[in-house]
This record gives structure tokens, sequence and C-alpha cells, in this order.
């Protein structure tokens, strides 16, 4: 896990997320105790054990944010469940122990590209060995020898002379420098490759298929040997099919395998979101009946337990649970005693501001103004905002947040795709003008909107 201060992880999230410092601060200090952790000696190291925070604010605020770009700046493994998707055990649906499951894919995909990096550059120099011999051979790369050579070693009337073997070998560099600069891209060849459609197969049961912990699918295609297939191809693209392919060859999976459990132990992340949504007050007909029963299915896994999973045991003691719900009808007291006191970090987010929706527009690297700006630029079409918009657009935003049901920065996208909803559908009529949003031009377009919202007030 890379190794950032506490003040770096947070300066880092400001440029994404606006606001809601002190859950910044409390990620970044879980953060920064993992990396203490594995300077401790062996006999302390096992005891200290990841403190778990529990996110409580309306939607919209920057909660998943918080935890997706924590996750991508560290480079951990990193998963995001909802809450509402687990089933008490004995009911159809998903099992609580899938998210272990699917941080270990994660945590795979990880290792494997980083894997791959690694040996791109032999797989490029295969890869162009191959298209090559394909170019020179076509699908005959191999000339096969008479059994009889094998045996007596006799000298084939159709061996290649010394002076044919000098000028293969010419035309072979050759080639290969053009296949480097490019100038092959869009020749066509015929490249065999393995076909990696595994065989369909269903199985009906009256139990989901993962409290079955069975993968027919990777079990047969253990067994079943690897098909081949040939396929017709520019050379550009053949590239990338084969150095993907070769590379894949060059690593060894159970080396993959052994660091992605490693690093889902001690270094994974997951996110279960709308933990609110599974807390109950008390006992309720109907199909809500199962809430706490799903809440202490998870408690094992958040307490530190093993999961089986295809690839052997993990162990989740050390995995960092960021939970997050809004808690606006239930109570965070609502959660079973022994819940409450895995997440004994609380912070809570507060509501977005008017000023919070114009600093949203204006200073993150990834803001919806600059992003809408990008898209038309590719229609070659020039968008500016006067100071003016973005003051209106995060006051229209924020007033009808007030006005209907509060989503929080989640406002900003309906009301950005209105506002711009018939310049791109006219962008490419327009290519070449520039087009200068202001409040006269935002009025405009929104003001059906506008008009609804202000009756809606007056309605009780």
């Amino acid at each position: 896990m890379k190794n950032y201060t506490p003040k770096e992880i947070v300066d880092a999230l400001d440029k994404y997320i606006v606001g809601q410092d002190l859950a910044k601060r409390s990620v970044a200090v879980a953060l920064r105790n993992r990396f203490r952790r594995n300077l401790l000696p062996d006999e302390i190291k096992d005891e200290v054990t990841p403190k778990n925070i529990l996110m409580i604010g309306p939607t919209g605020v920057g909660k998943t944010e918080i935890a997706r770009r924590i996750a991508k700046l560290v480079e951990a493994p990193f998963v995001k469940v909802e809450a509402t998707k687990f089933t008490e055990v004995g009911y159809v649906g998903r099992d609580v122990e899938s998210m272990i499951r699917d941080l270990l894919e994660s945590a795979i995909r990880m290792v494997k590209q980083e894997k791959m990096q690694n040996v791109m550059l032999r797989a490029k120099e295969l890869a162009e060995e191959r298209i090559v011999d394909y170019l020179l051979n076509g699908r005959k790369n191999k000339r096969q020898k008479n059994p009889f050579e094998f045996l007596f070693n006799a000298p084939s009337n159709d061996e290649v002379q010394d002076d044919e073997q000098q000028e293969i070998k010419l035309k072979k560099a050759q080639l290969k420098e053009k296949i480097r600069n490019g100038e092959l891209n869009d020749t066509v060849i015929e490249i065999e490759i393995t076909d990696s459609a595994a065989p369909i197969l269903e199985m009906y049961s009256n139990i989901g298929s993962e409290e079955m912990n069975i993968n027919l699918q990777d079990m047969f295609s253990d067994i079943l040997p690897k098909k081949k297939k040939y396929k017709k191809v520019p050379i550009g693209e053949a590239k990338k099919i084969l150095e993907s392919e070769e590379a894949q060859n060059l690593i060894d999976m159970d080396e993959v395998i052994d660091e992605a459990i490693k690093r889902t132990e001690q270094d994974g992340i997951i996110f279960i979101d709308e933990i609110d949504k599974i807390a109950g007050s008390g006992y309720t007909n109907g199909p809500d009946v199962s809430r706490e029963g799903v809440q202490r299915d998870i408690l094992p896994i958040v307490e530190g337990s093993t999961v089986m999973t295809k690839y052997g045991p993990v162990k989740t003691d050390y995995i960092l649970f960021i939970a997050a719900g809004a808690f606006n009808v239930s109570k965070v007291s609502d959660l079973i005693p022994e819940l409450q006191g895995r997440f004994p970090v609380r912070v809570e987010l507060k509501p977005l501001t008017k000023e919070d929706f114009i600093r949203i527009l204006k200073e993150p690297k990834n803001a919806l103004t600059k992003q809408y700006a990008a898209l038309l630029k590719t229609e070659g079409v020039d968008v500016e905002y006067s100071d003016d918009a973005i003051d209106r657009i995060a006051e229209i935003a924020y007033l009808i947040n007030q006005q209907s049901e509060d989503i929080g920065a989640r406002r900003l996208h309906t009301v950005m795709e209105k506002l711009f909803e018939k310049l791109s559908f006219e962008a490419p009529e327009i290519t070449g003008k520039k087009v200068i949003i202001d409040r006269n031009y935002i009025d405009e377009q929104l003001k059906d909107n506008l008009s609804k919202f202000d009756v809606n007030k007056y309605i009780l």
C-alpha cells in the first residue's frame, strides 16, 4: 500500500470532493494507521485491528466518493456493496460472504494487471515474432519434420540452406521494424488465439448459487482443453491481442492469487452503503422481518472470520470496513449493539449549502462544468461560463433540493443535463461557434422547471 501522510491524503481528496473535512480526516487517519501497523513488531501487529468508520449523512454529500477515492489513491483492493442486496441466511438472495469474494476478485485483477505490466516488454517481443511468423507462413507456423528425422537425425532434402536462413532472418528483422513503426497496422492477417469463452452452464435451485460456493464454469474450464480459433484482424489490433495473450502466459497465476489474498486481508477496503436500510426499530411484520438477521450475518465478517473462496480461505480481521447511511428514518441506535460496537469511528457529514454547490462547480478536477465543456469541445463548440452563471446553477440546484427531495450534489447532474439538453442536440450543426452560458441563458433554458417548483411551495 502506498505511503501517504494524513495531510497528503486530505489534499488529494480535496481535488475531487468539496467540504466534509471531518470525514476526510477520519479516513486519512485510518489509512495512516494501516501503514503504522505494518511497521510494528509481529507480536503487537496481530493485536492492532483497523478502526472501522460509520459515515452518517444525507444522500449526495460525498460518502461514496470519499471511500472510492481513497481506495484509488492508495491502490488498495476496494468493493462497494449495498446492504439492502443481502438477505438473511435461509432466504433467496446474495450471501453476505460474497462481499469478500468480490473483494478478492478485485485484488486478483489489480495484481494481475501489475504483473502483466512487468512482463509487457517481453510480451511485445513475443507478439511481434508471432505476427512475423503469420506474415511469412500463414497458419503453418512451423514445418513438421518427418518422424525418421527425429529417430536417425537424417538430413531432410528440403532443409533450408545457410544463405536462405540469413535471408529469412533479414526479412524478419525488416518486418519487425515495420511492425514497430506502425507501417503495417492496416494489413489484415489471420492469427491463432485461445478461445476464452467458457461453456454456458446453468443450474436451477431454490437457493442462491453463491450459497453453494461452487463455480461450475471454472471447474469445467480446468478439465476441458483450451480451444484455439483463427481470427482475421488488422496487425494493429493483432498486436494488442497477442501482447495480452503472451503476457498472461508469462505470469504465474498461483503467485498472483497468493499476492491477491495477502492484499485482500491486509489492505482491503469494503464500503457498505445503505446500512441504515437494514436497521429496524423492533419487530415488524412483512418483508422487513429479516433486517436484524442481515445485521447478524454481517457481524462475523466485520468482527473477523475466515471466508472460504474458490482461491482459498480469506481472513477478514484486518479489512477496513466503511459503512454509510442517511439515517433519516432509522437511527444509529437501531442497529444491533454488537454491530454498532464494530464501527467505533462515527462521522457526521453535513448537508450541502449553496456555497458548497458553487465550489463543486468550480474547484474539483472533474467538475461538471469542465466535463460538459470538454464534451461539446469534441463537436467544435466552445463553452464559457460567466461568474453569475455558476452562481445561478448552484442557486437553482439548492432551491430544488429545498422544495423537493434533497439529493445533495446529484441534483447538479439533473440541472446541468437539462441546461445543456438543447445545446447538446444542436452542437453538430453549430461547429466552430462560441457559446456563453450566463444567467439569462440559464433562466431561458430552465424556465419550465423553475416555474413548476415556484408553484409547488404554495401547495400544502
